[in-house]
């Protein structure tokens, strides 16, 4: 056991940001994906986890504050003096006599920038920087927090395959918060889902799919031929212009499989898709919600 998060509750004046009940563990090795909505309470956990806030309850862990690393959102760097002499004051390093920062520096293709000024360096760049710091830390866990958030789809794209890459072998404990579902999908195994201050799920990726999904979906355009094709089979809460159908079993597989490629309806077909997960997970727990009080 890593971390254990127990009967947490953060709050900003009479507001409760965050509320934990269940105890969360965090094992080594781990790579958890934080999703909700803004205000959901992502940053306040990030900012509990590092005492930057007051919280009640218990954060139980024998990491010392060195053995964690943190990717924030907004970073400030010198504006004055090259990337390079930033990376080397900062890390009391040499470039060239630290064979390790030396690989993070070509498996990120940042050589080019390291004559630059941070101004000069793209968005994707300047994440690609802190990155560097960041992993350089080598911690056994680590916080990254909305790491692409503001890059085009492209640079996203090229930056999360470099992390996946990266990571893959290696036991570092991730917590990775992002409202990008796709990067989750890359990257996570374990899901901690919030919302409105509170934990809808949590638990493996996989498990949590089956739970509110089924063995498999079937994803496709929302319109009235499709759904009349479809009646009989459960349908799940989707984005509105997509219609989501969820199959519980092979046998239900292999028919929605037939009518859809029978009646030549194009579909993408998945066993991952955080999406739609979030947005079902958030309704059964609230109908449970509902239910309670009735």
């Amino acid at each position: 056991m890593l971390l254990t998060i127990k009967q947490l509750q953060a709050k900003y004046g009479n507001h409760v940001a965050l509320q934990i009940t269940e105890p969360i563990v965090v094992e080594e090795g781990e790579r958890i994906g934080v999703i909700g909505s803004n205000g959901a309470g992502k940053s306040t956990l990030v900012k509990a986890l590092l005492g930057l806030i007051p919280y009640q309850g218990k954060v139980i862990t024998q990491l010392q504050a060195e053995e964690m690393a943190v990717h924030m959102q907004f970073n400030e760097y010198a504006t004055t003096m090259p990337v390079k002499y930033i990376m080397e004051t900062m890390l009391n390093t040499k470039i060239k006599e630290n064979r390790e920062l030396g690989e993070l520096i070509s498996f990120f293709e940042f050589e080019p920038c390291l004559k630059k000024r941070i101004n000069a360096l793209s968005g994707g760049q300047k994440q690609k920087l802190t990155i560097i710091m960041v992993m350089m830390q080598k911690a056994k866990l680590t916080i990254y927090d909305e790491v692409t958030s503001g890059l085009d789809f492209e640079t996203r794209q090229k930056l999360m395959e470099k992390m996946v890459e990266w990571y893959r072998n290696k036991r570092n404990t991730l917590l990775v918060i992002s409202h990008y579902y796709d990067e989750l999908e890359q990257l996570a195994d374990k899901l901690l889902i919030l919302d409105e201050g509170k934990v809808i799920a949590y638990g493996r990726t996989d498990e949590l799919f089956r739970t509110y999904c089924g063995r498999v979906i079937y994803i496709m355009d929302q319109q009235e031929r499709n759904r009349k094709l479809m009646e009989g089979f459960q349908t799940l809460k989707s984005p509105d212009h997509l219609l989501a159908i969820s199959a519980k079993s092979r046998e239900e597989e292999e028919k929605i499989t037939s009518i859809l490629l029978k009646n030549d309806v194009n579909y993408k077909r998945s066993h991952s898709d955080i999406e739609i997960m979030f947005m079902n997970a958030k309704e059964s727990y609230y109908e449970k919600q509902r239910e309670g009080q009735a």
